[in-house]
């Protein structure tokens, strides 16, 4: 599949900013089933985008501006050739041990409910793979998907105790209960095309200083002997097919947050996302 990305974070101040500084982690790579065809990164005010790996491997770009900043725009646009493959994650180069991934964080830590959900969700269930799926399913039938824009501070236990909220919880919640089974789980960031057609989002969000930008789509990935990584989508309960672009992961949102940053003075800071994920009609030619 040929898929289309347009992203567009707009930050706004009033009065105006006296500067940011912002890492941006919206450059996929290429990997089995995933190939980069054009991609780009534009700000509108004048500065340097410095391009390095961080410590997960995920490509990140950072930048700094000076004020005053009345209006601040990170465009994205590109294509992606997809190919399924089961949600198994091949070709990319791992900086760390799988053993790494079971280290908890403050948004996946499990509470004794959770825990005790996700050895339920396992009970008698020898084969990981089927234990995955199960905790998948699970977490399907608990909770209710609450489109409204969730704080990048939300943990596991408190969506899991809310049953409702978007796939950055849902897959915190997964994250935790894998881990809590003895399985390496990690979070991943990315856009899926839904039903075919484009997806699209605008949200406007006060007052968040510091805020990572609440668009795309997030799954998680759990280690599997023999296998690797394979990608689990609790919010959709399948693995990422063809439809996915994965940009970056982490041991949690936090980590591979597509736009996370801050700046300094000025008054209010409102932030508006628009996102359109869909397939392109062109095609690879030869």
């Amino acid at each position: 599949m040929r898929i289309h990305v347009k992203h567009a974070t707009i930050y706004t101040y009033d009065p105006p900013a006296n500067g940011a500084i912002q890492t941006l982690r919206l450059t996929p790579r290429n990997h089995d089933g995933q190939y980069v065809v054009s991609w780009r990164i534009d700000v509108s005010e004048s500065c340097r985008l410095r391009a390095h790996e961080d410590a997960f491997g995920n490509l990140t770009h950072t930048f700094a501006v000076e004020g005053p900043i009345s209006e601040l725009r990170v465009i994205v646009e590109g294509e992606v050739e997809t190919q399924d493959t089961a949600g198994v994650v091949r070709g990319v180069k791992e900086r760390f041990p799988a053993s790494l991934y079971m280290r908890e964080t403050d948004l996946t830590v499990a509470d004794p409910a959770l825990r005790a959900f996700a050895e339920q969700a396992a009970a008698g269930i020898e084969d990981r793979i089927a234990r995955l799926h199960a905790l998948m399913e699970a977490i399907g039938a608990h909770m209710a998907f609450d489109p409204e824009p969730t704080q990048a501070t939300t943990t596991a236990k408190e969506a899991f105790a809310l049953k409702r909220g978007v796939c950055q919880d849902y897959a915190h919640i997964f994250i935790a209960g894998a881990r809590h089974i003895g399985i390496p789980a990690r979070y991943a960031s990315g856009y899926i095309v839904t039903d075919g057609a484009a997806q699209s989002q605008t949200q406007g969000l006060a007052q968040l200083q510091g805020a990572a930008a609440q668009a795309g789509h997030g799954w998680a990935e759990a280690y599997v002997d023999g296998l690797g990584w394979v990608g689990f989508d609790p919010t959709n309960l399948q693995c990422p097919t063809e439809a996915y672009v994965r940009l970056a992961v982490g041991l949690d949102y936090l980590g591979a947050a597509p736009v996370r940053g801050n700046r300094y003075g000025g008054g209010e800071e409102n932030l508006s996302v628009a996102l359109t994920v869909d397939q392109s009609s062109r095609q690879i030619q030869g």
